[in-house]
């Protein structure tokens, strides 16, 4: 009984080789394997035996009897090499609420199941060209997707589901995006592997719990491949403008490759190459004076051998934390320049190694990927929105916002501690003075380990300038460099980037965004440009945890629900109404006032330099699967052949 278990794995019912089966039954993770059980025989008596000692979702269970574990072992064995084997038929909500909730030790609630479901994968998605009386798309009707990152490659492989013809435009050589651009050492995801994928297209394989760059990378290749998508993608092109046509409802692109400029015209734009797309530089005084070697973390030069080198590190966010604990072993001397400070968490799993026996249970074991997807989506996830969200009765410590918050702070500051308790100078200089969550955490990859180093400084007084051969400081010191790394992060407030767009009227995206300003429908749509269609824009960022792949595959959907929509209605362009547009936006400026981003200390680049957060969305990741299920039409224009007017939900006259 073969079942498709995700990327060309395969689990197939009786297991024969018991051998790895007993392997993978003792190294997987307890509460997946109760929940495989639960889901292939329905014994709901053991899942009531389990949960009086499940009740701590952040713990392991202490209590738990040994012959209970032995028991489950013995009874899902027996369950999986039985001939016949079982059926495995889908269960009734309740039952899966139940089981959810058991497996996490916290209540979840009915909301979440139709998204796990989904995002699980316990449900395989239904192709839309199957779907009964669903119009098809004009032959004539052309998408042009910028970026194949993976936004990029999921709107591909959904346009090319519902019937939509369509093109890719990839200013490299190879798709990845971010993770073909960003080869320095160290570099990481901070979600958990098994929810940092499609979730049509899960991967067994992750070597990592949380995905290397290398293996992020190769799962995108592995995903272009798989899909076959390399046939519709223009690689070494780049998008310079884009200029709409209201009388033919198109919009004529200029694109940039190897033999010049010259223009296409796409019905439709989906722009998918992310807010991380455009690395900075700090503004320096002496910055191209440096006579050594000299590099962005995203436009690292791996030719570079820094062994033995006096290295200096500008910046100590993501990134930088992550090169600095990669470098510290191997360089001579390393300076890092704290340009601000950053909550530090520890994550356990954060650095391990996924087995070979539990690689094996995600291939071979019915149910055990999507269980074990959801675990980690909630830990990572939406379990984590109470740690942003405002209390308004809270009156304990100031730099904290709630209970959770505090307790959350709290944990990082012990952390912080224990690794760092030797050198409390080093404590004091890194140690926020504001909420924690209120910009971007590190997790700590070996980063405390190496700020402890001697052969580690960690500079706090700010660059005077730089000079060919080091640093100096504001305090008039010189700090010698053979090499400098700037982890300065990149032009996120400036969505558009240097895309020129014009929408109706001659209206420019550019100019109504300006450099910090950014504004959508739903973080995907904007008022005046007909079928333009961001993909994580503005304000729909999950910040308060992992999920960035949750808000790409929720976008989609709702851009392809969209475009059927328009097509339904016989009409070749739809926008959002300047009613639905505002509304929305101050909605979520009014929202966000309750969120962390918005706390008086907070400095972080989610916010704009008018205090506005832009980036930052301040719904859990579930209203937002939901709110993208499917478009308002009274939300929208729609302009039909021959007419540039349009109205709000119908035809226009």
């Amino acid at each position: 009984m073969p079942l498709d278990n995700g990327f060309g794995a395969r689990a197939t019912l009786p297991i024969t080789d018991h051998a790895a089966l007993g392997e993978a039954l003792e190294a997987g993770n307890l509460q997946t394997l109760l929940m495989v059980y639960v889901h292939i025989s329905r014994d709901e008596a053991m899942l009531d035996r389990f949960a009086r000692h499940l009740t701590n979702p952040y713990a392991a269970p202490s209590d738990l009897p040994s012959d209970l574990v032995g028991e489950l072992r013995e009874k899902l064995f027996a369950l999986l090499t039985q001939d016949p084997p079982p059926a495995i038929a889908p269960l009734p909500a309740e039952l899966m609420k139940r089981m959810m909730s058991v497996g996490v030790g916290e209540t979840v609630a009915d909301e979440f199941v139709p998204l796990m479901m989904e995002q699980a994968g316990f449900e395989a998605p239904l192709s839309r060209l199957s779907k009964a009386g669903r119009n098809r798309p004009p032959a004539d009707f052309k998408v042009l997707v910028i970026g194949a990152g993976m936004a990029g490659l999921a709107a591909a492989i959904k346009l090319g589901d519902a019937g939509y013809s369509f093109e890719i435009v990839e200013k490299n050589s190879e798709v990845g995006g971010t993770w073909y651009e960003n080869v320095y050492p160290g570099v990481g995801v901070d979600t958990p592997s098994h929810f940092y994928s499609l979730s049509f297209a899960q991967y067994p394989d992750w070597n990592n719990y949380h995905p290397r760059g290398r293996d992020m990378q190769a799962y995108l290749v592995g995903v272009a491949d798989r899909f076959d998508l390399r046939r519709y993608i223009r690689f070494g092109t780049r998008v310079k403008a884009m200029r709409w046509d209201d009388v033919r409802k198109l919009w004529a692109v200029t694109i940039a490759d190897a033999h010049g400029e010259h223009t296409v015209e796409a019905s439709a734009v989906i722009n998918g190459h992310g807010p991380a797309n455009r690395w900075k530089l700090p503004d320096i005084p002496g910055i191209e004076s440096f006579q050594g070697p000299a590099m962005h973390t995203a436009d690292w030069d791996p030719t570079i051998d820094l062994k033995g080198k006096r290295v200096v590190v500008i910046g100590t966010g993501a990134s930088g934390a992550q090169v600095v604990a990669s470098l510290a072993s191997e360089v001579a001397h390393l300076t890092v320049f704290q340009r601000s400070k950053h909550w530090v968490m520890k994550n356990p799993e954060y650095v391990n190694d996924v087995t070979e026996p539990v690689k094996w249970a995600l291939r071979h074991v019915p149910q055990y990927m999507p269980w074990f997807r959801f675990r980690a989506f909630w830990f990572a996830s939406d379990g984590l929105y109470k740690w942003v969200k405002m209390d308004p009765a809270w009156e304990g410590n100031p730099l904290a916002i709630s209970q959770a918050n505090e307790d959350a702070r709290q944990y990082a500051l012990a952390g912080m501690a224990g690794v760092l308790g030797h050198r409390p100078d080093v404590l004091e200089k890194i140690t926020p003075d504001f909420p924690i969550f209120s910009k971007r955490i590190v997790l700590d990859a070996g980063y405390l380990a190496a700020l402890g180093r001697d052969n580690v400084d960690i500079e706090t007084g700010g660059i005077e300038r730089i000079v060919a051969d080091g640093v100096v400081t504001k305090d008039g010191r010189k700090v010698p460099a053979d090499a400098i790394i700037f982890a300065t992060g990149f032009k996120i407030a400036k969505m558009s980037g240097d895309l020129d767009i014009v929408g109706r009227k001659g209206r420019s995206l550019g100019d109504e965004w300006g450099e910090e300003d950014p504004r959508a429908y739903l973080g995907t749509t904007m008022e005046g440009f007909p079928n333009l269609f961001w993909v994580v824009g503005p304000n729909s960022v999950p910040n308060h945890a992992g999920g960035h792949n949750l808000i790409v595959e929720g976008h989609i959907h709702y851009i392809v629900e969209a475009l059927d929509m328009m097509v339904e209605k016989g009409a070749r362009a739809i926008e959002p109404t300047k009613e639905a547009f505002d509304a929305y936006n101050v909605k979520v400026d009014g929202d966000l006032k309750s969120m962390v981003w918005s706390h008086p200390k907070a400095r972080s680049y989610y916010r704009n330099s008018r205090g506005r957060v832009y980036l930052s969305c301040p719904y859990r990741l579930v209203d937002m699967w939901t709110l993208l299920r499917v478009p308002i039409a009274a939300d929208y224009r729609f302009h039909f052949p021959g007419d540039n007017k349009g109205g709000p939900g119908s035809p226009s006259v």
